[in-house]
């Protein structure tokens, strides 16, 4: 009987090795939980990206629905997602858009923005990426929806996609409004 314990030991070891395996590859690897969902939108005060003599912070939109969206001239994914940011700001002329352009020179995102359009309301300059740090950005793209109380509901890890904005944002801004 001793000798059947040694071989069940390793036995069950195993199942239970190949029982977390299993249930960590039906999970989805670009969900990233955030803290700050459903808590107030840190505040800032930071200078546009087109104008350094005048600001935007968050409390400037109190009493609407918005999208922060972090991005930079220097991000490969945010040439994947801008395409889809574009038509978002076209197609949802009720909701700002707004740019937080992280850790980036002003000179490379501006030309950057000229170069593929402007879905941007306006883009605020988070140089040394402060603000990103207070928002928990893990890297760029991510995009927050923001409510009318300025609290976050949602927090998007990587390029937003047609998908993205039709299944889990557009649904959220019509619970919204």
């Amino acid at each position: 009987m001793k000798r059947f314990w040694w071989f069940l030991i390793p036995f069950l070891a195993f199942a239970v090795l190949v029982f977390f395996l299993a249930r960590g590859l039906t999970k989805d690897p670009s969900y990233v939980p955030s803290p700050l969902v459903g808590k107030p939108a840190p505040t800032f005060n930071l200078p546009q990206l087109h104008d350094a003599k005048q600001t935007f912070a968050p409390e400037d939109l109190k009493g609407r629905v918005w999208l922060l969206n972090v991005w930079a001239s220097w991000c490969v994914s945010c040439r994947a997602e801008h395409p889809v940011l574009v038509d978002f700001a076209r197609t949802h002329p009720d909701v700002p858009l707004i740019g937080l352009d992280y850790k980036d020179q002003r000179s490379d995102a501006l030309a950057w923005l000229k170069q593929h359009g402007n879905p941007y309301v306006l883009s605020a300059f988070d140089a040394d990426g402060r603000v990103g740090i207070d928002y928990g950005v893990y890297g760029v793209p991510e995009t927050y929806v923001i409510d009318q109380a300025g609290i976050i509901r949602y927090k998007h890890v990587g390029p937003v996609t047609p998908d993205v904005v039709q299944t889990l944002i557009d649904p959220l801004l019509k619970g919204l409004k």
